[in-house]
């Protein structure tokens, strides 16, 4: 086993060649240094050094983001060029592949097809079909692979064709992914990254409109992520091939057609970093992925009522960021969590625990958190819609809660 994942990171390095022999020579593994600083560019800009990805400082209490910091500029005057949030993950995934030959994806139709929603596209003719290998229909075998192929020495990204099939693979993600450095005593890194379209789409029926954050976030040992925006899309990919730590990317089937503008200029986003997508006074709201979308239409109307509501973006959905959301909860006193994910179990339950636990005496009002509803996604259009959090409810609880 060991050789045909070492053939399969040795061939990697004939990625720009269509001959099929191999020089040993041309192979050279380059790990990042450990220890190393990597700049944070923020959506505003700011580029914020981070020794190891970590904050040096430690939670204070009147540490608030003010208007001015956090207000992304319009993307018409950003340098850059425009991406759909499908093309960022791809231009992402192209660069860290170029820039490490250790790189490689594996799934179901991610090589010459390009992938089921083209986040692969174009990357098995570039670097070819053993660096971008495609899978028999056997997530539990190829998610094992890509383990064990991340144990010899490879990065491998690896792409749920849908995340609800992923359940297929629990065991490997579970006692395998999350466990094996601890388990080996450390003698194995497992740096993967598992990747893939999930949530509630447009009438894709209850197995094809899962959203398994709950189901994942109670495995030790793992890191999970949510992008909502190309920006954060391609910055959050790169940091997670990056990362030694086994990561869980969730991506948003809805959102792949998202644009924004980038910068050309090379980037990551910190993997443990929420983002401020709008400060505010009145109320914290916690959300992430395109419930993001949902709060900022709610937000238009709220502040058309009056009301100054902060919007943060948690993407981190473990470990959560808590300084931002600390900071935000000591200026604000109230919180409304918005998510996708079911109510029972969901990250929203986790995110009430960690604020009472944390915070509790900052509150001048009960969290509320808006969750969709615990019954299989209903492949009837209008019986969907109810079963997921719209922006009337999320006006609503404002307006509650600031009573």
């Amino acid at each position: 086993m060991a050789a045909i994942f070492q053939g399969v990171g040795a061939a990697a390095a004939l990625s720009s060649s269509p001959s099929n022999s191999f020089d040993s020579k041309k192979f050279v593994s380059s790990p990042l240094r450990k220890g190393a600083s990597f700049a944070v560019v923020r959506s505003d800009g700011r580029v914020n050094l981070n020794p190891k990805g970590r904050r040096a400082q430690q939670l204070i209490s009147n540490a608030v983001a003010t208007k001015s910091d956090s207000a992304a500029a319009s993307s018409s005057s950003k340098p850059g060029h425009e991406l759909l949030l499908f093309e960022a993950l791809q231009e992402g995934l192209e660069e860290e592949m170029e820039r490490d030959l250790r790189v490689c994806v594996m799934g179901e139709d991610v090589g010459h097809y390009g992938g089921s929603y083209k986040v692969t596209k174009g990357l098995a003719k570039k670097f070819g079909d053993l660096r971008v290998l495609d899978t028999p229909i056997a997530e539990n075998s190829f998610s094992g692979m890509g383990i064990g192929a991340a144990m010899t020495g490879l990065r491998p990204v690896v792409e749920g064709m849908n995340m609800g099939f992923l359940l297929l693979a629990f065991n490997q993600i579970s006692n395998n992914c999350g466990m094996l450095h601890y388990t080996s005593g450390g003698q194995f890194t497992i740096p993967i990254v598992i990747r893939g379209p999930g949530g509630v789409g447009r009438q894709l029926g209850a197995e094809h409109s899962q959203r398994l954050e709950s189901y994942f976030q109670s495995i030790p040992g793992i890191q999970m992520v949510a992008c909502s925006t190309p920006y954060n899309a391609k910055g959050l990919m790169k940091a997670a091939i990056r990362s030694e730590n086994p990561v869980i990317l969730f991506e948003h089937v809805l959102l792949y057609n998202l644009k924004e503008r980038i910068p050309d200029e090379d980037y990551i986003c910190n993997l443990e970093e929420a983002e401020m997508v709008r400060p505010g006074e009145h109320v914290t709201i916690l959300t992430y992925s395109r419930m993001r979308y949902h709060v900022m239409q709610a937000a238009k109307t709220l502040v058309n009522k009056g009301y100054d509501p902060e919007v943060i973006d948690i993407r981190s959905l473990k470990p959560f960021d808590l300084y931002t959301i600390g900071n935000s909860v000591k200026k604000t006193h109230r919180v409304l969590i918005v998510e996708e994910c079911m109510r029972t179990g969901g990250i929203g339950a986790s995110l009430i625990a960690a604020i009472t636990e944390n915070f509790n005496d900052y509150l001048d009002a009960p969290i509320m958190c808006l969750s969709s509803q615990d019954v299989p996604t209903p492949y009837a259009g209008t019986l969907e819609e109810v079963t997921v959090v719209q922006p009337a409810q999320i006006v609503t609880a404002v307006e509650q809660l600031c009573q």
